[in-house]
């Protein structure tokens, strides 16, 4: 039915009761009776409007300190829709205020900072990511003027000129921070922050990988090229220097194809389409061979003791050998004659352990930090006497992330090194 109908015919008919009423009163009693039982009707009727009206107006100063009145009349319908639209309003509130903390909880897990701005640089909003990159705090720092919580002149000058097509980076509380300001509405900013501090430093170490490897490289190549021109301009050359300089190129390739071969494993065992396949593993054979590799390897000039006093594990056998091997032969490498090298395995205290402990020459503890970085060598000079690549130490590292244990270098000048590869009990055979 029509909502005007709805509201006027219960309304007419209730006039209609009231004057019906006066009317049989007036039959009865006569007409003053009949227009004093009106005049009180209509007073009866006022009352109540000028009373529902009075709630009304105490329940909208202050729609959640009670609950609306029933109502008679056209006032049932009213207080109705009002107490609809009351639990319509909360409940859009409440879906509100959850999206509101939906948004909230997804800004603040977001790697990069956001802080929302009006439109003269006042501070109404940050996620923890711009207070770490800004050294921001929102609870002290709200309504404050950016400018002046983040004092970098670059910053100024970025907010001055307004050229925001472009992002400015900044070396800021000694991080690399991107910053980006983004318009919206037509009084708000917002302010998009990364921490590019990773990332400069990982294109850092590309660059010096490729300008490594390619020194790495460029020394034996310059070695063989060299020779093999002189036996071009020279055909008739002796066969005393022929065969020393064969001998010197074939050292210097067989240094290229170790290096290769590194540079390979380690793009292995970085790669994720190589997982790591697991299988028992026979210690006490492994470092036994490890050992006879290092025997070899020293030519019987240093002591070489093997120690197993652990179980076998699982892991990559081929992997775990390249890692052990590596740190046996290093300590061969950097241990002058008669030096002692004792390889060990034993459990440890919640690990598993593979040690190597020299009488080197031992290593000053500002470079320990910085063994495992691909190519990083003490003293290149002696590294290339005794033929390294440089990446043995990195492979060591990535073999045992693999299997989730961790290297730990334990040195000091003159008096030796110890190298252990930990690993976790999980590696344990179940």
């Amino acid at each position: 039915m029509n909502p005007t109908l709805l509201f006027w015919v219960p309304a007419l008919l209730r006039m209609a009761s009231l004057f019906v009423a006066a009317g049989v009163i007036w039959w009865m009693g006569g007409l003053v009776a009949g227009l004093t039982a009106a005049l009180l009707g209509m007073i009866v009727v006022l009352v109540s409007q000028l009373r529902y009206l009075q709630q009304l107006g105490h329940w909208l100063d202050d729609p959640q300190s009670g609950k609306l009145p029933d109502g008679w009349g056209a006032w049932t319908d009213v207080f109705a829709r009002l107490y609809r639209l009351r639990r319509e309003d909360e409940r859009h509130q409440s879906e509100l205020a959850e999206w509101l903390a939906r948004f909230r909880q997804a800004m603040s897990l977001l790697p990069e900072g956001v802080a929302i701005m009006d439109d003269v640089l006042f501070l109404e909003w940050c996620n923890p990511a711009a207070e770490r990159h800004l050294g921001l705090t929102l609870e002290r720092d709200k309504g404050l003027r950016v400018t002046n919580l983040v004092r970098h002149p670059d910053f100024i000058d970025y907010i001055i000129l307004g050229r925001y097509e472009q992002p400015l980076t900044l070396s800021f509380r000694g991080r690399k921070i991107e910053c980006r300001i983004i318009p919206f509405e037509n009084r708000r900013q917002i302010l998009v922050t990364h921490d590019a501090t990773d990332t400069e430093r990982i294109e850092a170490m590309r660059r010096d990988f490729i300008a490594n490897a390619s020194h790495e490289l460029r020394t034996p190549l310059t070695v063989i090229v060299g020779f093999l021109e002189i036996a071009m301009s020279d055909p008739c050359m002796d066969a005393a220097t022929r065969s020393a300089h064969l001998k010197l190129m074939t050292e210097q390739g067989g240094r290229m194809q170790r290096l290769i071969e590194d540079m390979l494993t380690l793009s292995r065992l970085e790669s994720d389409e190589f997982p790591l396949r697991r299988e028992r593993v026979d210690i006490a054979a492994l470092v036994d061979s490890v050992a006879a590799e290092a025997r070899a390897l020293s030519g019987g000039r240093h002591e070489i003791t093997v120690s197993v006093d652990g179980p076998d594990v699982m892991g990559n056998m081929e992997e775990l050998r390249s890692a052990f091997a590596n740190l046996a032969s290093n300590a061969v490498r950097y241990s002058p004659e008669g030096g002692r090298i004792e390889l060990s395995w034993k459990r440890g205290d919640g690990d598993l352990q593979f040690s190597v402990k020299d009488s080197g020459i031992g290593i000053d503890p500002q470079h320990i930090s910085r063994l495992t970085e691909r190519f990083y060598r003490v003293d290149k000079s002696r590294s290339r006497e005794t033929q390294g690549t440089g990446l043995g130490l990195a492979i060591v590292k990535h073999v045992l992330l693999r299997h989730g244990g961790r290297v730990k270098i334990c040195s000091k000048p003159g008096e030796g090194s110890t190298f252990t590869a930990s690993l976790p009990n999980t590696s344990l055979p179940g």
